[in-house]
């Protein structure tokens, strides 16, 4: 789509690509919009993917604010409304519970664009991505205890979906987020305080010829959280379960943002669910350290001399094939390897992390973080790992 036809605006730009609407993809969402006969009223956007949009709705019939994901028409026979379905028969209803964000309500919805699957949770606050940015910028860190708490949340969410005999397999930044219960009854007004006002332009385009049925009448900017200061009093929960299979029915293919790509999807033919347990790895030393433990620009090679740094050598059965790795790659990655008799992890962990309570963190992010698969502690043995030095869940 030519977005030099349409009035011009930084919203055209930084928001979900309006080529997406049209059918098949995205459903057009204004202000005071409302879904499944009045129930749920539009007030404002929280974000957006590739295969939805997700808004801030009021609940009439509950008075609370909950978060309404519409999924593009093409994408409506999804597999996260069967995923949850599944966890929700094994955590008694309540996945919240679990750490797993709480599916309220679904159903249909039919526009302009096609038959769109809507998916209404619990309201959730920023991400860890989102969350651990602002810290980051401000040259600031968790405390102890949070991070403590977001570590154990995290193991006992996997726990559960492992023992459940499912794979979360997309666990990052980006789908882990802070609950957000103290807000959820708050007026629109305390709401906006936290999340920030909608900023709208109108969507025309230049010469004013009536916009294609299929568009929104409106761009309106993502909430940005600006004022959010409760991730010492709020839980997280683990989200989009799309990506989720069952324990045996492994997919072709796993999403893995490049810095999270798991050793086995580099050296073996195959990965199961233990592939949860070195994500979850990365993700306290994410916690502990404000960055993920790699970097990825497309080399596999210099990839791997990263984890070689971070955890140690490989497995001997790997070896061979690294070998011809390193032959092959166009980049003299060899002079970028240093034998250093102790990994990385552990000097980050003397130099930076000295609160008694995280000590134990550096057994668990070890165990999880094993190369082979098989050689990974559970989720189960990792909790068991981590004294009960706080009384905060």
């Amino acid at each position: 789509m030519d977005l030099s036809l349409f009035c011009q605006n930084n919203l055209l730009y930084t928001q979900e690509n309006l080529s997406r609407y049209q059918p098949g993809g995205y459903h057009p969402v204004n202000l005071g919009d409302t879904f499944k006969n009045g129930r749920y009223e539009i007030h404002h956007k929280l974000g957006w993917g590739g295969f939805s949009t997700v808004w801030l709705a009021k609940d009439i019939n509950h008075n609370q604010w909950v978060s309404l994901k519409i999924m593009t028409a093409n994408s409506s026979v999804s597999s996260e409304l069967q995923n949850l379905k599944l966890l929700e028969e094994q955590s008694g209803g309540i996945l919240s519970s679990r750490y797993i964000v709480q599916l309220i309500d679904h159903f249909t919805h039919d526009g302009p664009n096609g038959a769109h699957q809507c998916l209404v949770f619990e309201l959730l606050g920023p991400t860890v991505d989102e969350v651990l940015a602002d810290y980051s910028s401000v040259h600031d860190e968790l405390e102890p205890e949070i991070i403590l708490r977001m570590s154990k949340q995290l193991l006992r969410a996997i726990r559960f979906i492992h023992g459940a005999g499912m794979c979360h397999g997309d666990i990052n930044g980006r789908n882990i987020a802070f609950s957000c219960t103290q807000l959820s009854t708050t007026t629109e007004e305390g709401l906006f305080d936290v999340i920030g006002p909608p900023e709208i332009e109108p969507l025309a385009y230049i010469g004013g010829s009536p916009l294609e049925h299929g568009l929104p009448s409106q761009l309106i900017k993502a909430a940005e959280w600006v004022n959010w200061i409760d991730e010492d009093d709020e839980d997280i929960r683990l989200l989009d379960i799309g990506e989720s299979f069952l324990q045996g029915e492994e997919p072709e293919t796993l999403a893995q943002p490049g810095s999270l790509r798991v050793p086995e999807t580099i050296f073996m033919d195959s990965f199961d669910y233990r592939v949860d347990l070195w994500r979850v790895g990365c993700m306290i030393y994410y916690f502990l350290f404000r960055k993920y433990p790699f970097w990825y620009l497309g080399e596999d090679e210099a990839l791997v001399f990263q984890m070689i740094d971070l955890v140690g050598s490989l497995p001997a059965e790997w070896e061979s094939q690294w070998e011809s790795m390193q032959a092959q790659s166009t980049h003299d990655l060899k002079q970028e390897e240093q034998e250093c008799e102790i990994p990385r992890l552990e000097r980050e962990f003397a130099e930076s992390v000295h609160h008694p309570d995280l000590q134990p963190l550096l057994q668990v992010t070890r165990g999880l973080m094993r190369f082979l698969p098989s050689s990974r502690i559970t989720a189960d043995e990792a909790l068991n790992l981590i004294c009960d030095t706080s009384k905060t869940e």
